[in-house]
Parts: C-alpha cells; structure tokens; sequence
C-alpha cells in the first residue's frame, strides 16, 4: 500500500498539483490585475488549497467554524505543523484571509507574483527596521477589513510539537482593537513534515477556538508574550496526543 501511494504522489499527484498551482496563481494574477482582487485573492487558492487535500487522499475534519461571524475582521493564528497546514486553513477555514509568510515564498516561480497581486504580506526579519515595515503593511490590510492568518511560530516545527509563539500576531490585534482566533492544527505533519519530499496519507483536523479580545489586556511588550502564551496553551489543549 506505501508503495503504490509514492507511485501514486510522484506520478499522479505531483504533476497534477503543478499544473494546477499554475493554474490557479495566472488566475489570481490576472483577476487582481483587472480589479477583482476581493474574489480573485481568495477563491482561486481556497480550491487550489481543498484539491491538493483532496488529490492527497488525505480526510479532512473542520470543528468550530460556528465561532466566527460572516464580514468580521480577525486574526487567525495557528500552531505550524508542516506544509499543508496552508492547505487545510486556506480551503476550509470558509472566511476570506490574507496571508503573512516568510520572504522566501516570494521567490517561487508563479506562486510569489501571484501572493503579491493578490495582497498578501511578505515577513522581511533580516532587520529590525524591515521586520517592522512588515508589521505595518499587514497592519494597513487590516484597516481596509481583512482578515489575518498568521503562524506565531516563526517557522515550521521538526518534531510536531510547538515551539513558543512570537508577539507580532498579538501587537497587530493590540494596534488594530481585532480578536484573534486561536486555530489547532493537527495531522499536516504526518502528511508532509519539515524536509520531507515524500507524502504520506493521514487524517488532518483543523480546530476553530473562540475568538479572544485582548481589550482591556496589558499590551505592553511582557503583557502581549502573555497573551501569545495563553493562545498557545489554547492551541495545545486540543492537539492531538502526540504533539503534546
């Protein structure tokens, strides 16, 4: 069975899945030129995203998405297990987000032109003054009524359990008076972990958690790594066994 899912990934899958992340980003390049980028920015990737789980074999189960109001504006924030963690938050979370991810991904062929057409925001840490302009571009995507998906971590985990979230996420929901909403992710790391080429069939599982205001909260730099380990110890409360 192992053996004819790697026939399966590398002679169905993977070809499958170029074609249609190529696809999918000429699309929302040319919708955002035009004007469309409210539904070009978001629906193409949401399909991109539920196909590749679904070219994968991999079942998908969503809890929580009664949690979140229809038009509102949040932060999403996410335990970073592995490479389709995007997939599972982009096809199924149902609410239209933006994302921040490292400078890297701006590099891939198609896939960075296409996160910039359609508005994403590009985390620059190679300085302090250029992480702090990123900061402020995801801050001005707020203001304009977007929503935030973001991975506190920093970078993706090697073993499947969390390292400790960054404040940045928590900053942005402090400036801009939003909720954030803690997301628990569980599975992607079996399916593709950090520095693997190979897929692997697994359930993956996405739990939405009630959104958190930090009204009211200390928001200075002490109070707002408090309010990051509160949503983390959220998050952590329904990984799965072995990610504790």
């Amino acid at each position: 069975m192992r053996l004819f899912y790697v026939l399966y990934t590398w002679l169905f899958f993977v070809p499958v899945f170029v074609v249609l992340t190529i696809l999918t980003a000429v699309t929302t390049i040319v919708g955002c030129l035009l004007g469309g980028e409210k539904i070009f920015a978001y629906y193409p990737g949401m399909l991109w995203s539920r196909l590749a789980c679904y070219l994968a074999l991999c079942p998908v189960k969503i809890r929580g998405r009664e949690h979140l109001q229809p038009g509102k504006s949040y932060i999403f924030a996410a335990n970073h297990q592995g490479a389709f963690d995007i997939f599972l938050i982009y096809g199924f979370l149902g609410v239209p987000i933006k994302w921040v991810m490292k400078a890297g991904i701006g590099k891939i062929p198609f896939v960075g032109t296409a996160c910039r057409a359609a508005g994403f925001i590009f985390v620059d840490n190679s300085t302090p003054k250029a992480a702090a302009r990123s900061v402020l571009e995801a801050e001005r995507c707020l203001h304009k009524g977007a929503s935030i998906a973001i991975f506190p971590e920093g970078s993706r985990t090697y073993t499947g359990k969390m390292i400790r979230f960054k404040k940045g996420a928590f900053q942005m929901a402090a400036d801009q008076h939003l909720e954030i909403v803690p997301i628990t992710l569980n599975g992607p790391f079996q399916v593709l972990p950090i520095g693997s080429l190979n897929l692997h069939r697994h359930a993956m599982e996405m739990v939405i958690h009630e959104p958190i205001s930090i009204e009211g909260m200390d928001t200075s730099h002490k109070g707002l790594q408090v309010i990051a380990d509160q949503t983390q110890q959220i998050i952590a409360e329904d990984l799965w066994p072995e990610f504790k």
